[in-house]
């Protein structure tokens, strides 16, 4: 992995429609567990090619999901739709499925070292390093201390508020066309339009 400087960081921008993107699990997690930004996040990702998740971001997200069914927010049989749905997403090849190895730990362990002017976390050190060894362009992260670190590593950050507008993605939705909050009440799944 080259070690990218703080001055290669774009910040915020909006991708191509092939560009090749790391979802992170703050992301990952609003595609099945309906938030705020679901729908936006949603009609962002749909027809992109080259989306990459890690098993670190469904790990993450799972852990998120068994927390809110914990704390009554979930009911357990709806937790374990989602877990079925998002492992079955994750095996459909509707994304490039990014594994941690040796050389990935390596990676993030570099990263922890030579960064000195934020406090990196673990996780989010390991989600850069997966990035990289995925050759991501973008990264796609709701977290605020993951934006900064990916920013600070040379990658650049999609900001999904500004790139759906750009996208014209603020139209009213034709109602015919289903979300994928609307698909995940059905069938907990989601799908990428081809």
């Amino acid at each position: 992995m080259a070690e990218p400087s703080a001055a290669e960081a774009t910040g915020p921008v909006s991708p191509g429609i092939d560009a090749a993107v790391y979802i992170d699990a703050s992301a990952l997690a609003k595609l099945y567990v309906p938030e705020a930004e679901s729908e936006r996040l949603d009609a962002f990702l749909r027809g992109r090619l080259g989306l990459m998740i890690s098993e670190l971001a469904i790990t993450e997200v799972l852990s998120a999901v068994a927390r809110r069914k914990r704390e009554g927010e979930l009911r357990p049989e709806l937790a374990n739709e989602i877990r079925g749905a998002l492992l079955a997403d994750a095996d459909s090849g509707s994304f490039a499925r990014l594994h941690l190895d040796p050389a990935v730990h390596r990676d993030a362990e570099r990263l922890l070292l030579a960064t000195d002017s934020l406090p990196l976390r673990t996780l989010d050190a390991l989600h850069i390093a997966l990035a990289f060894s995925g050759r991501a362009t973008h990264v796609l992260t709701f977290d605020r201390r993951m934006r900064e670190a990916a920013v600070h590593a040379g990658m650049n950050v999609i900001d999904i508020f500004s790139a759906a507008c750009e996208a014209g993605e603020d139209r009213q939705q034709d109602p015919k066309e289903e979300t994928h909050l609307g698909k995940y009440v059905a069938s907990c799944q989601w799908q990428p339009r081809r």
